[in-house]
């Protein structure tokens, strides 16, 4: 398809269905609430109640590990043989990340054809109804689904749960992944709080998973899943599967959650499609090396990662593993190219970073710059609030993001460590730089 035809058109949809992603949590790019889906849904034929039900999904919600476990299950169930619809959030690239169908080891993206044909197609629809850009994208995913003829969909909430768009399914499985302190401003400010809105993609009758129990958030979710006469699972212990692609430390968290959905679900266990996830899937900004793309020596060790962890809980898990990387004493610096949504937590993340609460047993860089989103918190502000916290660390800032890469490139050189992370959009932005310099 032309590629003009195909920019020219979302381009077009984007200036009139804003996207949370380029507009933040604006009016007309966030409005929680089913009533549009629904109608949406209905207009588009779609159904997920009874007989009538489109195609079977699992829905999958949380603050962390929401896209790593969707993208797991994918990859395990499409290694059984299924033909696997998957959608998450946010994209990196191409806003057709989001919808893809799995199968046999290997993923294909909705084309541009058949997105260009829905958007022309269902135009008066959406215009009527004034979607934003996720409930927009979720009905394609549904449609795209449907025509495909997918045997099971993961379907992944996009912010919360009991309001979100992907809310009108009815799962055979829920999976309610972490509670964490994240878009406060609207799920609340304790985790207790979350917690109740990510309950709310609890269904009647459908059993529930939790990744994660304690004393805080466990009651929440298991008052409302008896109150919906849900049978409630707590994700348990299983022997780790080595050589996993996602490469982060995390991820041992995450695979116990979807070992134990396969096993509610008795869909067998295929432990190789689950090693293989980022290739099956697609998956990006995990954990990822560039190394490659970089062109940073080949000498066995990993000199660039790439991470879309950007809040407390997420960071916490990534500093400790460069920190466990640093001891290793393969590398002779840290380099961190970091940037951050003006709506997150600054404040408590700052003592998180490395020499930030306390000196560093290794040098470290850090190189602040600014993601191309309206949303982003300036590179020179960010700068100037590591200041203010007394970090004592060797750190300059760069707003463009291209040039920060450069340098961060330089000061990593050959024995170095470089960690690009803190926003999904600095990890897009450096992923699309890589992309357009190959």
């Amino acid at each position: 398809m032309d590629e003009k035809i195909y920019n020219d058109l979302i381009e077009s949809f984007l200036a009139m269905h804003h996207s949370v992603q380029t507009s933040g949590f604006s009016n007309d790019a966030f409005k929680p609430g089913l009533e549009r889906m629904f109608d949406f849904d209905r207009a588009l034929g779609i159904s997920f109640d009874g007989q009538d039900k489109a195609f079977r999904t699992i829905h999958v919600a949380g603050t962390n590990g929401k896209g790593s476990v969707s993208s797991m299950l994918a990859a395990a169930l499409a290694g059984s043989g299924l033909k696997v619809g998957l959608y998450t959030s946010p994209h990196l690239i191409d806003l057709r990340e989001r919808i893809k169908i799995i199968r046999d080891g290997h993923f294909s993206m909705i084309p541009k054809e058949s997105v260009c044909s829905f958007l022309l197609q269902n135009k008066t629809v959406i215009d009527n109804l004034a979607l934003t850009f996720f409930e927009l994208t979720t009905g394609m995913a549904f449609w795209w689904f449907k025509e495909c003829k997918v045997d099971i969909a993961i379907i992944e909430a996009g912010l919360g749960g009991r309001l979100d768009s992907t809310n009108v399914i009815v799962p055979d499985l829920s999976i309610i992944t972490s509670i964490g302190l994240d878009h406060c401003a609207i799920l609340g400010s304790t985790r207790q709080a979350i917690a109740i809105e990510k309950a709310g993609i609890i269904k009647k009758g459908v059993s529930v998973l939790i990744g994660e129990k304690d004393d805080e958030t466990s009651p929440v979710f298991e008052k409302e899943a008896s109150r919906q006469e849900s049978p409630l699972f707590y994700a348990r212990p299983h022997p780790q599967i080595p050589g996993l692609d996602l490469r982060g430390e995390y991820q041992h968290r995450n695979t116990d959650t979807v070992l134990t959905a396969l096993e509610i679900l008795n869909a067998g266990i295929d432990t190789e499609a689950i090693k293989h996830t980022a290739a099956a899937t697609g998956l990006q900004g995990r954990w990822e090396c560039l190394d490659k793309s970089l062109a940073f020596p080949k000498d066995g060790r990993v000199h660039s990662i790439a991470d879309i962890g950007h809040n407390p809980p997420a960071l916490r898990w990534n500093i400790r593993q460069l920190e466990e990387m640093m001891e290793t004493g393969q590398y002779d610096r840290l380099v961190i190219l970091y940037g951050v949504m003006a709506d997150k937590a600054i404040d408590d993340i700052i003592p998180i970073m490395p020499g930030c609460s306390s000196k560093a047993a290794f040098p470290v860089h850090y190189i602040f710059t600014t993601p191309s989103t309206p949303r982003a918190l300036r590179a020179e502000t960010v700068h100037q609030k590591f200041k203010e916290k007394g970090a004592d660390i060797d750190m300059q800032s760069i707003d463009n993001v291209q040039e920060a890469l450069t340098k961060a490139q330089t000061l990593t050189g050959s024995n170095g460590l470089l960690y690009i992370g803190g926003s999904a959009f600095l990890v897009a932005d450096v992923l699309l730089t890589l992309k357009k310099n190959q």
